[in-house]
């Protein structure tokens, strides 16, 4: 059986081709599965995305599997023991920004009726299907991940820059950055266009 074309960065192991294949560029509309996205692509802002890939079952195990309502009560004591555990990164402001971030989102749900109501404005409610021949050929950011990075920040958010907008926008497939001769490219731009 022939392997079919992917993304270069799903080629470098499994994990990267597991995730690459299931779940980046899919739109994402459940609001956990959203913050868990936000918070992890927040963790990778100076890492790798492969060690937030690694780290990613432990984030779900000690952040309540991402939901924010519990998260948004932690005290000290549950912010050491976070610190304090090798496998998630540890990095104060990081952990710190997932509490006043789970804040944020509890709030943008209460004004908006859920986060994907909110969250999916910013593309008009339907993905994006770019068309980039090469990796070197998509950006870091666009002017509506700056212009969510801003809305986001005003609200409280913190670890939202247009980069990681930008990323968190591919993760949930906002918008579609398979590289045109991926598989993926097509399935995607077929299945949710």
């Amino acid at each position: 059986m022939e392997d079919k074309i992917k993304c270069n960065w799903a080629q470098s192991g499994p994990l990267q081709a597991h995730y690459h294949d299931v779940e980046w560029g899919v739109p994402v509309h459940d609001d956990r599965l959203l913050f868990e996205l936000l918070t992890l692509e927040g963790a990778q802002a100076g890492l790798s995305w492969i060690t937030i890939l690694k780290k990613r079952e432990e984030y779900r195990k000690v952040f309540n599997n991402f939901e924010a309502g519990i998260i948004a009560t932690y005290d000290d004591n549950k912010i050491n023991s976070l610190l304090a555990n090798p496998g998630i990164v540890r990095n104060k402001l990081k952990v710190n920004s997932v509490i006043s971030n789970a804040k944020a989102f509890l709030t943008v749900q209460e004004g908006f009726g859920s986060f994907d109501e909110y969250i999916w404005l910013f593309v008009d409610g339907r993905p994006f299907h770019n068309a980039f021949k090469t990796a070197a050929d998509i950006p870091v950011s666009t002017r509506v991940s700056e212009i969510m990075s801003k809305d986001l920040k005003k609200r409280g958010f913190k670890f939202v820059g247009g980069t990681i907008c930008y990323a968190f926008m591919q993760a949930t497939g906002m918008v579609n950055d398979h590289t045109t001769d991926c598989f993926r490219y097509a399935e995607i731009k077929r299945k949710y266009s």
